[in-house]
């Protein structure tokens, strides 16, 4: 069985309030969708977030394809964390990598399925990219 999940962040001010959406399409046809909300935050933590919390979802291991417009979040858990953890959490300037403790955990809860990591173009009319939006947007 594999799972699609189409997740966004969004967020007012970045940093500002903000939120995170996951829409979750089942082999069968049911669809669960789950969204929260922040204070403060920016719009790549809100971004980490929604696939953090997709992937808490699943208690048993599970096959998923995420989908997100974040190429923030795609390029980071499938090219640079690799080089980050290598380099004790530096950037290629040098510099602390941002989010760390969330990139940390997504990476964790990724070795616990079987994940492959999809870029969407948002606001293309995608249907289920314009459902997590809503969700992340609180619209």
């Amino acid at each position: 069985m594999t799972v699609r999940v189409y997740t966004d962040g969004a967020c007012s001010g970045n940093p500002g309030p903000g939120g995170w959406g996951a829409v979750l399409i089942f082999e069968d046809g049911t669809i669960t969708e789950l969204s929260g909300r922040a204070e403060n935050t920016t719009n790549n933590k809100m971004e980490l977030t929604a696939a953090i919390k997709s992937l808490e979802f699943f208690t048993e291991k599970t096959s998923v394809e995420i989908f997100t417009d974040s190429t923030y979040v795609k390029n980071g858990i499938t090219q640079w964390i690799k080089n980050w953890e290598k380099n004790n959490w530096k950037n290629s300037a040098k510099q602390d990598v941002k989010n760390r403790e969330l990139w940390e955990q997504l990476s964790e809860l990724a070795k616990r399925h079987q994940v492959s990591w999809n870029w969407v173009k948002g606001h293309d009319g995608d249907k289920f990219n314009e459902m997590a939006d809503k969700l992340a947007s609180g619209r």
